[in-house]
């Protein structure tokens, strides 16, 4: 859905998204205690800035009030305000930076310290009682959910240095994420495509058949996670002792334009070649336009293309081959 234009009024659609985000945000406010009191006697007085302005002073060395205007998106009048009543309070000092003498770093002090430690522990303990009853499952998806947002809504020039997105883990796949392959593809080719439950079915014999016969000298799978949750997988079949296939590459949409799909097929190459494979061959239609790009990017030859009725639509079928020189094989059963 494409931006409501600056001062035309938003679409119902955009309404309903807008009050969808905004009960979010009165949920988190109210679940992690944004709109508690601050208590103690050291805390009296603090505003929710006042804390996040001592959270960032107390973790980090090199902070000037410069960097917290930028980062923070405070008004430089509104934080010298602040920062003037801290240090009235005796909880800051500022301290001439070694590699610039007109910036001023800013630090706390032991009082400050002591103001903002019993916040900090309070916050800690708040938020592990949060999670507390969630298992391991349940924290992977929350943590994934929470760095898909952060992604999402983070501005492309953040002035916080944050990398542009989550971190990312390439691994060999582990019990469950055979089936958790199939489904992938099954939901999303049906989504995107409008392909029926044959295609389901094409891959589900795929994945039986991999873990049926894997042989991890020779063979490999890959999982993508993106901060505990699972968006991406590839796959490293033997063919013969001289020819592999590359099968069941795909991404979660929320992930895609990120380079994992090269990433993906560059470790795949990377495998056959250590495994001693002369080929890496694969198939798929000539629909995946985005897959194809990779697949030539990387050095991939058409070979043959064929017309076929399959998966409830008419389809072009394409074969594609990589020669891979010979070189030393590696013990590529290696994690």
């Amino acid at each position: 859905m494409s931006a409501t234009p600056a001062g035309a009024s938003p679409s119902v659609g955009e309404q309903e998204e807008v009050a969808a985000v905004r009960a979010f945000n009165r949920f988190y406010t109210r679940i992690i205690g944004l709109l508690d009191e601050q208590g103690g006697a050291g805390a009296a007085a603090l505003s929710l800035t006042q804390v996040r302005l001592l959270y960032e002073m107390a973790t980090r060395s090199d902070l000037t009030a410069r960097r917290l205007t930028q980062e923070l998106g405070l008004n430089a009048g509104y934080l010298s305000r602040l920062l003037g009543r801290f240090e009235q309070r005796g909880l800051i000092r500022r301290v001439s930076s070694d590699a610039d003498a007109r910036e001023k770093i800013l630090t706390l002090t032991a009082a400050g310290r002591r103001v903002f430690k019993p916040l900090y522990d309070e916050a800690q303990q708040r938020t592990a009682a949060l999670i507390a009853p969630l298992d391991t499952n349940d924290r992977r998806r929350l943590l994934a959910a929470m760095a898909m947002i952060e992604q999402l809504l983070a501005p492309a020039d953040d002035p916080t240095g944050r990398p542009a997105t989550p971190q990312i883990v390439l691994r060999q796949h582990r019990a469950g994420d055979i089936g958790w392959m199939i489904s992938l593809h099954g939901e999303l080719y049906q989504r995107e495509y409008g392909w029926n439950a044959e295609f389901e079915s094409l891959v589900a014999g795929i994945g039986a058949a991999f873990l049926k016969n894997f042989d991890p000298a020779f063979e490999r799978a890959w999982i993508v996670e993106l901060a505990g949750e699972r968006v991406g997988c590839a796959l490293v079949v033997q063919n013969s002792r001289t020819i592999a296939k590359l099968r069941l590459v795909l991404l979660d949409p929320r992930v895609r334009g990120l380079g994992l799909g090269r990433r993906l097929v560059r470790e795949a190459i990377g495998f056959a070649r250590g495994c001693g494979y002369r080929k890496l061959t694969l198939w798929t239609n000539d629909c995946l336009h985005a897959a194809r790009a990779v697949y030539v990017a990387e050095g991939f030859q058409l070979v043959k293309e064929e017309p076929h009725l399959s998966f409830g639509k008419q389809l072009t079928g394409q074969y594609w081959t990589l020669a891979l020189p010979p070189t030393n094989r590696l013990r590529c059963s290696s994690p």
